[in-house]
């Protein structure tokens, strides 16, 4: 097209040639961070489940946030995601919560987001109009395939069933469908509340278990699962691998990478890749 235009000394089609070339620009970066998903899980599933930290009502508005977020960024890779578990909040937002993103490469791009999140705003639930600082994990697991064997014994594992909460079909809330699963050894609790049946419920409760005991033995380098002794990371100061700064300034800041962006509206709204490509490199380089 470069030749043409110039061929023609045709200048009208400069913005298509730049836009083209910026399309190849974009797909060759993403053919080089794939290259940087060597994991053995990277290629898989993604578990995303979120839970609020100290701030009440607050909190629980910035993980349902968040939770839009990754719906968002989901869409824009054309991923599917699926409910596993939701626990509104008690005036607003939402609890904790997990989702099934199912795509190529799904857990090698959103490993990196596996961490404690906070928000900085002047808080719509303060009437006072103060500025708050709120707290949300976000764990990131694999899902597992049924052929890679992870042995746990029911003597191991303690069930409970409850009523699905939300809106529901005829029978979603009218039997205690939902199932929420404590591994014992560890004290890790995985539910499922969205499938129709409590035995269908239990299958995923337990496929989420596996991904995370999997998960924890291989971020933490153990040799075995039977090592793993549950994490009790606090949601709060210290922890954070991401600040999302409303007031007085606009900004979307990784500590880990000191990656940033100034346009949080696009940040909130799934633009995240320059955050995940950014920890992708670092990684692959020793950096972190």
């Amino acid at each position: 097209m470069v030749e043409l235009a110039q061929e023609e000394d045709d200048e009208s089609m400069l913005p298509e040639i730049e836009e083209l070339a910026q399309q190849f620009r974009n797909e060759l970066d993403a053919q080089k961070l794939a290259t940087l998903l060597s994991g053995e899980f990277d290629n898989n599933n993604a578990i995303l489940t979120f839970h609020a930290g100290a701030g009440g009502t607050e909190a629980q508005d910035w993980v349902e946030m968040l939770y839009r977020m990754y719906n968002r960024w989901a869409e824009r890779h054309g991923m599917k995601v699926t409910v596993l578990d939701y626990l509104d909040g008690e005036e607003a937002g939402i609890k904790s919560a997990s989702i099934l993103i199912e795509g190529r490469n799904a857990y090698g791009y959103l490993k990196s987001e596996h961490g404690v999140h906070r928000l900085v705003r002047v808080s719509p639930f303060d009437s006072s109009g103060r500025r708050h600082t709120s707290f949300a994990s976000l764990e990131v697991m694999p899902e597992i395939d049924e052929n890679i064997d992870v042995e746990i014994s029911e003597d191991e594992i303690e069930m409970q069933v409850y009523r699905a909460s939300g809106a529901g079909g005829q029978k979603v809330n009218k039997t205690s469908s939902a199932v929420r699963i404590t591994h014992i050894p560890t004290g890790i609790v995985c539910a499922c509340q969205t499938e129709r049946s409590q035995h269908q419920n239990k299958e995923y409760a337990l496929r989420m278990l596996k991904s995370k005991l999997i998960e924890i033995k291989e971020r933490e380098h153990l040799d075995k699962i039977s090592d793993i002794k549950g994490e009790q990371l606090q949601i709060a100061w210290g922890a954070q691998i991401r600040s999302y700064v409303f007031m007085p300034y606009t900004m979307a800041k990784d500590h880990r990478t000191s990656f940033e962006m100034g346009n949080i509206t696009a940040v909130m709204d799934g633009d995240i890749d320059g955050f995940i490509n950014a920890y992708l490199k670092a990684k692959s380089l020793g950096q972190i």
